[in-house]
């Protein structure tokens, strides 16, 4: 049985307990843990799939927290280190009266990006497992170099890999740098998954069908854009497919992101693909693959926080 294995950042996020509007008005927080990569390894847990993180965190009580949390939700966290040399990093989250976030983050001496390549385990990877990664931690650090190598050793290993960007512009020096990163690592990926605004970042065309067709490069082979509430579109090489979303009653949307894309991989795992097995699947299952995806996001969007809001389902269930 293949596992997920994900890569980056693991952080405490700070939401607003009941009040909405800006950072400054706010005046009480709930934590909560974070990190994309982090909430996709979650969301397999919770989905009935195998899956681990690789990140490192504070030797202090948020670090603390945030393993205990993984733990609960049935994330592997043998590959989690705790250090002193840096602290867990923080995330304050505000809320519009739509649920649509603002962040202020707290990472400058940030215990993740200090993850070096050589803490990577060697053979760690089969061709029957999936490396998911984002680009928060692919500025210049440690925690990038330990990125390219997880991704090489994925490809000797004939390993699928997975690539949402989930573009946070405030932790870059420039939007210039953190496009031409994102478009560095974006060939790297059998898998990629962009929010329609990322997207249009990314390539600067209007036209989305002409858009993904430019970002089909190196080992690309699927393009998922995801449209928030209008749903969702699957893109290979040669076709596409778009999938409504369910209308619900929408509080957080902290997270909804990772739980698409985790749905999404939970289902190539539990559909043991290998990376010659997922077009073929793709293009075959689409629809039904988008929907449950849209609909396990649409349901994370009902409640605060991002891994609390990831319910315990079946694949099986049918969430349209």
């Amino acid at each position: 049985m293949g596992k997920l294995f994900t890569i980056g950042e693991l952080l405490v996020d700070f939401t607003p307990t009941q009040q909405h509007g800006s950072l400054a008005n706010i005046e009480h927080f709930t934590k909560h843990a974070g990190g994309a990569p982090a909430n996709v390894a979650a969301v397999c847990a919770k989905l009935g799939q195998q899956a681990a993180l690789l990140t490192q965190v504070g030797q202090d009580a948020f670090g603390d927290f945030l393993i205990k949390t993984l733990q609960q939700a049935g994330v592997d966290t043998q590959f989690i280190r705790q250090s002193t040399d840096g602290e867990t990093s923080l995330a304050f989250v505000s809320l519009n009266e739509h649920g649509e976030r603002d962040f202020q983050f707290y990472r400058r001496h940030a215990a993740d990006l200090l993850y070096k390549q050589e803490y990577l385990p060697s053979q760690l990877l089969t061709a029957h497992d999936i490396v998911h990664f984002c680009s928060v931690n692919l500025v210049e650090s440690p925690m990038k170099q330990a990125h390219l190598a997880l991704i090489e050793q994925a490809h000797q290993a004939g390993s699928l890999i997975s690539f949402d960007p989930n573009v946070r512009l405030p932790l870059w020096q420039d939007k210039t740098a953190c496009c031409e990163t994102i478009l560095a690592f974006l060939p790297k990926a059998h898998i990629v998954k962009l929010s329609e605004e990322e997207l249009l970042f990314l390539t600067t065309l209007e036209d989305e069908q002409e858009a993904v067709q430019t970002l089909f490069k190196g080992y690309v082979e699927v393009i998922i854009i995801t449209h928030g509430a209008a749903g969702a579109t699957l893109y290979t090489k040669k076709h596409h497919m778009k999938a409504p979303a369910n209308k619900v009653q929408t509080v957080d949307t902290t997270g909804a992101g990772d739980a698409f894309i985790g749905a999404i991989l939970s289902q190539f795992l539990h559909h043991q693909l290998t990376v010659d097995q997922v077009v073929a699947h793709c293009e075959q299952y689409a629809m039904s693959l988008l929907s449950f995806a849209n609909g396990y996001a649409g349901i994370s969007t009902t409640k605060h926080g991002a891994i609390p809001s990831y319910p315990v389902l079946s694949l099986d269930m049918n969430l349209g």
